[in-house]
């Protein structure tokens, strides 16, 4: 089985992701276990204070070390040993579909979602030293950004997705985004599906749908393309589709 650990002071942001969908029924199957440790159950204060003004000043409020330390340690307890933990922060690394990859083949994960103006750092020094961020922006907490990164581990875990091989024609899988993707019936609103998916010619089907990544990718995300080494027959399908596009 494997086990997500969030420590989080809103776990009710949390909690309908893992109880829903594809998530949910892998935690129904036993694929998955997620729990919530919350912060405030580790405070020693009448008024379960978590946060307090930052040293050298300035707007909002930073999370204390203490509660925090104390429930990482908690949620270790449980977690196996081949665990990865990381504080979901905007000043991490950027999360991606080979993060995605890496972390479910280990065997559980611990996130830490941080709130207000972040977490004490003497956590990321002291306790869990990566921090991952879900991309170029600011959220108002870390209970997001972890639902993004369970939901996106989740599914490649095997056994959670219907089939196995649907998770390797998803965007991201070969460094590419996905190709188009369409059902039945085959002609609506006088529209129909590109001929070449109906003839039943598996390899005129691949490599249809290798061009369409490659130049989806070439429109939307550029720099993708930059930093894939393309094969010969990748280069030769990308430039026919530019050149179709012309």
């Amino acid at each position: 089985m494997f086990k997500i650990n969030v420590v989080s002071l809103i776990p009710e942001i949390i909690e309908p992701v893992c109880n829903y969908g594809v998530i949910g029924k892998a935690c129904q199957k036993g694929l998955v276990e997620i729990s919530h440790i919350n912060p405030r159950d580790f405070t020693l204060d009448n008024h379960n204070t978590v946060d307090d003004r930052p040293f050298g000043g300035g707007p909002g409020m930073v999370l204390k070390y203490e509660p925090i330390r104390d429930a990482i340690h908690y949620a270790r307890k449980t977690l196996p040993n081949d665990s990865h933990e990381c504080a979901l922060s905007a000043k991490g690394k950027v999360f991606d579909n080979r993060t995605a990859y890496k972390l479910s083949k280990t065997k559980g994960i611990l996130l830490v979602a941080g709130r207000f103006e972040g977490i004490d750092e003497r956590v990321v020094e002291n306790e869990i030293s990566d921090q991952i961020s879900v991309g170029d922006y600011i959220l108002t907490g870390g209970e997001v950004a972890a639902t993004v990164i369970i939901d996106s581990v989740v599914r490649l875990i095997p056994g959670v997705l219907g089939h196995d091989d649907s998770s390797k024609d998803d965007s991201f899988m070969e460094g590419l985004l996905g190709f188009p993707q369409y059902t039945r019936p085959a002609s609506i609103d006088k529209i129909s599906v590109p001929s070449v998916l109906l003839e039943g010619d598996h390899e005129a089907i691949r490599l249809w749908r290798l061009k369409q990544s490659l130049g989806t990718t070439w429109i939307n995300r550029p720099e993708l393309i930059k930093k894939k080494n393309l094969t010969e027959e990748e280069k030769a399908l990308l430039d026919e589709f530019i050149s179709e596009k012309k």
